[in-house]
């Protein structure tokens, strides 16, 4: 049993991770440590973290389809393959090692910080598209999914990512679009965590008030900004992560 100031400060973790989350993505960087650092172990630290970041993803992801940036037909098939690949990575999270991850994440993170950086055009305009989106946004889904279920960081920097430089999305549109995603992960993967028992209710519940809150006020702050605060968070939370990834395992 939690205590109850614990519970009030994994609260105010949950806020503060939805409302990043909803703009740039690596929520998971702020909730993952908070409860480990509550003593929940890990597998049921990420069971957890999936529910309670379903709540701030569903929030945030029904703000920005609410304001026009995404089209849910465009999006379903993705929808689809994203959270089957979800269910199936997170089947195999407890019979492999994921720590050849830990190293080649950081690795992927870093050019994508980078990317937003330094690509002087990146926009709320969309742009010309590199790929077909109505076949290979599934293919994203499917191989990002995949890796959100057995291990997860940096899942929004690497959809957000896809969205503009493969899709020619507009950033703004790009996180929306990130978030539905995300969405369709979570739930995949918790398919597989709540039957499993690998979750902590009175932890997630806690987490849940405050992602609620977090995801709304985090994705409309992205919508009225727009890309010139979700290019730089985008670096903030990418670089963040890589070195969480390498240096404090």
């Amino acid at each position: 049993m939690l205590d109850p100031m614990v519970l009030v400060a994994l609260g105010g973790a949950g806020l503060l991770a939805g409302f990043v989350d909803a703009i740039a993505g690596g929520g998971g960087l702020i909730a993952l440590p908070a409860l480990l650092a509550a003593g929940v172990p890990p597998v049921a630290a990420l069971g957890t973290n999936k529910v309670q970041s379903v709540i701030g993803t569903g929030a945030a992801a029904l703000t920005y389809w609410r304001g026009g940036f995404v089209s849910l037909r465009a999006l379903l098939v993705a929808i689809v393959a994203t959270f089957a690949a979800a269910f199936v990575g997170a089947s195999l999270i407890k019979q492999i090692d994921t720590s050849v991850l830990q190293v080649a994440v950081p690795i992927a993170l870093v050019p994508i910080a980078l990317y937003f950086l330094f690509a002087p055009a990146l926009s709320d305009k969309d742009k010309h598209s590199r790929l077909r989106f109505e076949l290979f946004v599934p293919l994203m889904g499917l191989i990002v999914g995949f890796y959100d279920g057995i291990f997860g960081p940096g899942t929004g920097s690497f959809l957000t990512m896809g969205f503009v430089a493969l899709f020619g999305l507009g950033v703004t549109r790009a996180a929306g679009n990130t978030k539905i995603l995300n969405l369709a992960s979570n739930l995949g993967a918790l398919a597989l965590f709540i039957p499993s028992g690998d979750v902590v209710w009175a932890a997630a519940g806690a987490m849940a008030v405050g992602q609620l809150i977090g995801g709304y006020l985090g994705a409309r702050t992205g919508i009225r900004y727009g890309a010139k605060l979700i290019r730089p968070l985008v670096v903030v939370i990418s670089l963040a992560l890589a070195i969480k990834l390498i240096f404090f395992r």
